[in-house]
C-alpha cells in the first residue's frame, strides 16, 4: 500500500482536529449567557409560525454527553489511525485485525480439517457435516464462476451432472482444484476453409448428438478429420486433454448452431485457477469431497 504524502497527512489531520475543536467551541459558545433583557425561562421577543421560543439553557445531561463524545473521539484518534499517516498508539490496522481473525479461525478449525483429511474423499462425501463445510468453502471460492448451486453457466462447467472434461473421479477433482486447468481449442477457420465448410462441420457436430444443422453434414464429416486428434475418431472426447464429448447434449459454450459455428471459427480458451496457494491441502480435500458429492 502506498504511503500517504506529508501534505495530505497534514491536511487530513488539520481537518479532523478543526472539526472536533470547532464542535467544542460551539458547545462552549452556545452555553454562555448572552446579553439580552429576557430572563431565563421567559419568552423571547420573536416567534415563528406560531411557535414561541423560550429562553432556556441547554440541559446539563446533554452538554455532559456532548463533552464525553469529544473526549472519546480524541482518545480514539490517539489510539487508532485517523489523523493522516499517524498509525495510532496501539498500531492497529485492518490488515492486522484480519490476520488475527484468520489465525484464530485456523487455530480453531485446523484440527477439524486435519481429521477430515484422514478420510477418503468418497467416504467423506457421505458425511453430511463434512459436505456442509465443503459447501461453505465452495461458496467462498468457486461460486463466482460455477454458481452457488454449482450448475455453471456458458463457459463454466456444470458440476452436478456426470459429464467431466478431465474426469470426475476423486483424485482428478482434487488435482483440478489444486493445480487448476487450462483449456484451449484453436481457431479452425483457416484450416477448414470458407464459411460454408465451417457450417458443414457444425452440421456434422450437431448430427453427432442427434440434431440437424443447416449445412451438409456429410461434407462436414470429411473436414471433421481435423478435429479427431483432440475429440477422438468417435468424437467421445479426451479427458487427458480436456476435449469434450461431442456426442452428448452437454455444451460448455452453447449448443445452438450459431454458437458451434463461432467455436469452430474462432476457437475457445478457458482457465480454472489453482487453489494450492489459497487453500490448505486439508481444505482442498474437503472441498473435493463436496464437489464429488454433487454428481452423486
Amino acid at each position: 500500500m502506498n504511503e500517504m504524502s506529508s501534505f495530505w497527512s497534514t491536511w487530513i489531520t488539520c481537518i479532523v482536529l478543526l472539526n472536533i475543536f470547532g464542535c467544542l467551541w460551539l458547545l462552549w459558545w452556545a452555553g454562555r449567557k448572552h446579553d439580552n433583557d429576557v430572563a431565563e425561562g421567559k419568552e423571547l421577543k420573536h416567534s415563528f409560525d406560531g411557535i414561541i421560543v423560550i429562553h432556556n439553557a441547554m440541559p446539563r445531561w446533554w452538554k455532559v454527553m456532548f463533552y464525553a463524545t469529544i473526549v472519546f473521539s480524541l482518545a480514539y484518534l490517539a489510539l487508532y489511525p485517523g489523523l493522516g499517516s499517524f498509525k495510532g498508539a496501539i498500531g492497529w490496522t485492518s490488515i492486522k485485525q484480519w490476520e488475527h481473525e484468520i489465525e484464530k479461525a485456523d487455530n480453531r478449525y485446523n484440527r477439524i480439517f486435519a481429521d477430515y483429511a484422514k478420510i477418503g474423499i468418497e467416504e467423506l462425501a457421505k458425511d453430511p457435516e463434512a459436505v456442509k463445510v465443503g459447501q461453505r468453502l465452495f461458496g467462498n471460492n468457486c461460486s463466482v464462476c460455477h454458481g452457488s448451486d454449482a450448475h455453471g453457466a456458458i463457459g463454466f462447467p456444470n458440476l452436478t451432472d456426470t459429464d467431466w472434461l478431465y474426469g470426475g473421479d476423486p483424485e482428478t477433482i482434487k488435482s483440478s482444484i489444486t493445480h487448476g486447468r487450462i483449456g484451449n481449442m484453436p481457431a479452425m477457420a483457416a484450416a477448414i476453409g470458407d464459411e460454408t465448410a465451417i457450417i458443414d462441420v457444425a452440421a456434422h457436430v450437431l448430427r453427432l448428438s442427434g440434431r440437424k444443422g443447416s449445412g451438409n453434414a456429410e461434407a462436414g464429416k470429411a473436414n471433421f478429420a481435423l478435429c479427431i486428434a483432440c475429440h477422438g475418431p468417435d468424437a467421445n472426447g479426451n479427458k487427458t486433454l480436456g476435449a469434450p464429448n461431442l456426442t452428448d447434449n452437454v455444451w460448455l459454450h452453447g449448443r445452438d448452431e450459431a454458437s458451434i459455428v463461432a467455436t469452430i471459427t474462432t476457437g475457445k480458451s478457458g482457465a480454472m485457477p489453482a487453489f494450492r496457494n489459497a487453500l490448505s491441502e486439508e481444505k482442498i480435500h474437503v472441498l473435493s469431497a463436496y464437489v464429488y458429492s454433487l454428481s452423486k
